[in-house]
């Protein structure tokens, strides 16, 4: 590590490493309150573009359970030291197998030691503060390794706090539930910020997408080569059928479900799952924004007036990336997954201003005693 670098560093400014960094959505957040993130760590090399221009910051192009095995290297890839009081590791694994979707767990087998990979770093540096944010199920499920990482932390000398937390209640425009643990080395009771359950708090679709002149009406399979990216996936003839069937505002498939034409064979017998197909409400917040947010059949996803599905920009949006921030690949897939897949900034915002918070009441207290 450069001794410049480090000196730069020290003192007052807390810092963060953001593991399974995706395209970026913590280092976004963390980085609007402050938050020198000094870079992000990912397997996957489609990430880096978007992830260091929009950032403005170093892309590690690692596997991490690859570089658990040598934890030490990191001190070559970044400009860190062991005990180091004002640094954030950030470990927001993949972790599909304790999803509480009912889908095919086989492919995501292998993301349940992601989080004993990440713990291999937070033994050797002991940095001050960590934070986690996952699926839910990865605190309820039985066998999920967040038990073993919490009696790890405990061992080191962390408090922690855990507990669900759904982003809407942080400033984000969607109803997400997601698992949070901050822990802290130098803070003797950590605490996670708590849900702002006011009603003039929660943001709806409307506020952020409703507005014609930022988000023109577009109809689906629209390109925008724009910086924007509002492109939008093109429908079949039958499911722009079934689109336009559904009532405005919050309309779901019931609208068809007696149409021989249009009503899916699945369905015929099948009650429930109704936001399949459905429009977003214009008055509540979205709908958890997965990977599949641009197609209709995969959930409540319609655009709550127009006769098509989400854009690329409106889903991040959504997601409370900036209207700036670009996704870069040619294929709208690719992009919806770094959008769907991402820690929303906004929560990744309020999490660390929580941190910071605490970190600066620390540090005042520290001075007081020396004083």
């Amino acid at each position: 590590m450069n001794s410049k670098d480090s000196n730069t560093l020290s003192g007052n400014v807390l810092k963060a490493v953001d593991f399974f960094c995706g395209a970026g959505g913590v280092t976004c957040g963390f980085s609007k309150i402050g938050i020198k993130v000094l870079g992000g760590i990912d397997i996957d090399p489609k990430f880096k573009k978007t992830y260091e221009e929009n950032n403005k910051t170093t892309f590690i192009n690692e596997d991490v359970s690859e570089l658990s095995l040598h934890p030490e290297r990191l001190k070559e890839l970044l400009p860190i030291q062991e005990n180091d009081d004002n640094l954030i590791f950030v470990g927001c694994s993949p972790c599909q197998y304790y999803s509480n979707l009912k889908s095919d767990k086989t492919k995501s087998e292998a993301g349940r030691l992601l989080l004993d990979d990440f713990k291999e770093f937070v033994l050797l540096y002991k940095p001050g503060f960590v934070f986690i944010e996952n699926v839910p199920g990865l605190g309820t499920k039985d066998g999920s390794p967040i038990d073993r990482f919490k009696k790890t932390l405990k061992k080191e000398g962390y408090t922690f706090d855990d507990g669900v937390r759904n982003a809407k209640y942080f400033d984000v425009p969607q109803n997400r539930r997601r698992y949070v643990l901050i822990a802290s080395r130098v803070i003797d009771e950590i605490k996670l910020p708590e849900e702002q359950k006011e009603k003039s708090k929660i943001i709806t679709v409307q506020e952020v997408i409703g507005d014609y002149n930022k988000f023109p009406p577009i109809q689906d399979g629209y390109k925008d080569s724009s910086k924007l990216q509002h492109s939008v996936a093109k429908l079949s003839d039958l499911n722009l059928k079934r689109v336009k069937k559904i009532p405005k505002n919050g309309g779901t498939r019931k609208a068809w479900e007696n149409d021989k034409e249009l009503q899916l064979e699945c369905y015929k017998t099948h009650k429930g799952h109704y936001d399949v197909y459905g429009r977003l409400f214009w008055s509540k917040p979205s709908p958890t924004i997965t990977t599949r947010f641009i197609y209709t059949s995969t959930g409540r996803y319609s655009h709550p007036e127009q006769d098509r599905g989400l854009s690329l920009r409106e889903g991040a949006t959504l997601q409370s990336f900036p209207l700036d921030y670009h996704f870069y690949s040619s294929n709208q897939g690719a992009i919806a997954t770094m959008i769907g897949n991402a820690v929303p900034p906004k929560l990744a915002e309020k999490i660390g201003l929580s941190i910071k918070n605490q970190w600066d009441k620390w540090q005042h207290s520290k001075q007081k005693h020396v004083l």
